[in-house]
């Protein structure tokens, strides 16, 4: 959410940020909340005005009472009895205005990085750089849910059959091969100076609406019957949501943490839900990373972490690309976002398996997140990104160390959360 003050100072910056996000839709947002914050401030006005005519005429009606003046005292009270009735009709009008305002500031985008392409959609999006040579090997890789059920690692029919279609049981050593995936992720973030944490898996409306757009949680987020409680869609919403309302210290900063949750996601939209395979589902499990930071320090962090993300899955010998996502492929909230994708050698092409986002101060704003300064307090700087989702992750470890045979080289820095095992036939 953008500051008021900024979005009246620079109206027209604002407005051309929207059509850079092709929103042209919410360009007459900006004149709104332009007039609604002109009729607040002439209501503040007046209620000035009258509680200055209050405190003059009590003081009158006072003297009045002194001097026995008591048909004009009476006169007088009167007026103070309208002056109180006109205010309680000013104040309700001003609650009414300043939710009207917010309304419709919670759905103005953040105001992107001057360095992001500019693009209508995902088709649109830049690739910066690739790591590691992508290969196609000589024989034909099988679709990964083959390659699982030769393990007898994949079960869906009787997920179907628990749960509906988009869950899943995993088995046997694939399974293990996850646990040590997350494992992996979560030691290697800890080295890198990371507080582990594991959060809480379902958090209040508040917070779900502190952390994303509006269109985001309709399309993400599980509500549980007959209470104020979401099944996280990923660990950052909760993660983030525990400095809700705090203010930081600036030599307690920068706050940076991962964490380890299940997730839950409707799926709601064009993709849909894979039907065979794990790549899109309900339900997964995902190391994060998140840092609260100074806003001077925000890019630098961002940047850090995406590497984080690039070497981990390098490790596992999964060659990878940088993807920046263009200016119609961010949510509302984020100033810059980066997609780390995996080859798939059976696809002959890069697939999602991370994403990295500097939020700037967009998410301080709507939970108050505040730093403590020497000049005083402002917003801190959010950003979050993926370590590793489970089943994305299993995909592209098993592609990418996919055997003629059909066994599956264990990569070598999994191998110690594995037993020791080294190749899984």
């Amino acid at each position: 959410m953008l500051d008021i003050k900024f979005l009246i100072d620079n109206q027209e910056l604002v407005k051309e940020n929207i059509k850079k996000k092709f929103q042209d839709a919410k360009l007459p947002l900006v004149d709104e909340v332009v007039e609604l914050y002109e009729k607040n401030r002439n209501l503040k006005q007046e209620g000035d005005n009258l509680r200055a005519e209050r405190n003059a005429t009590s003081q009158k009606i006072g003297l009045l009472m002194r001097n026995k003046q008591l048909e004009e005292a009476e006169q007088m009270k009167k007026r103070v009895v309208e002056i109180n009735e006109k205010l309680v009709s000013i104040e309700e009008d001003e609650k009414n205005i300043v939710a009207e305002i917010k309304k419709r500031m919670m759905v103005i985008p953040n105001i992107i990085d001057a360095s992001v392409p500019i693009g209508k959609d995902d088709s649109e999006n830049v690739e910066l750089k690739k790591f590691g040579e992508p290969v196609v090997p000589s024989f034909e890789v099988p679709y990964h849910s083959d390659i699982l059920n030769k393990f007898n690692g994949l079960d869906k029919d009787s997920a179907g059959r628990t749960s509906g279609n988009g869950f899943y049981y995993l088995m046997g050593n694939p399974a293990r091969l996850v646990s040590a995936m997350i494992a992996y992720g979560r030691d290697y973030m800890i080295n890198k100076g990371f507080t582990y944490c594991i959060p809480p898996f379902m958090i209040r409306s508040e917070v779900v609406t502190g952390v994303m757009s509006f269109a985001e949680m309709e399309n993400m987020m599980y509500k549980i019957e007959g209470e104020d409680l979401y099944l996280i869609g990923t660990s950052e919403h909760s993660m983030i949501g525990k400095f809700k309302d705090q203010i930081i210290k600036e030599d307690a900063l920068p706050i940076t943490m991962t964490s380890y949750s299940p997730c839950f996601r409707k799926e709601v939209g064009a993709h849909g839900i894979e039907e065979r395979g794990i790549y899109r589902v309900h339900q997964f499990e995902k190391q994060e990373m998140i840092v609260i930071c100074k806003p001077e320090e925000s890019m630098d962090w961002y940047n850090k972490m995406w590497s984080y993300t690039v070497e981990i899955f390098r490790n596992m010998n999964v060659p990878v690309r940088l993807l920046e996502c263009c200016s119609g492929d961010l949510a509302d909230l984020k100033v810059k976002s980066c997609d780390v994708e995996a080859w798939s050698p059976r696809q002959q092409k890069y697939f999602e398996v991370g994403s990295c986002s500097n939020l700037g101060d967009a998410q301080a704003r709507r939970l108050g997140i505040k730093i403590k300064g020497e000049k005083g307090n402002y917003y801190a700087h959010t950003l979050n990104n993926t370590v590793l989702a489970s089943t994305r992750a299993l995909i592209a470890v098993l592609e990418n160390n996919l055997q003629e045979d059909g066994s599956v080289v264990i990569p070598e820095v999994l191998r110690p959360y594995m037993g020791g095992l080294e190749i899984m036939k």
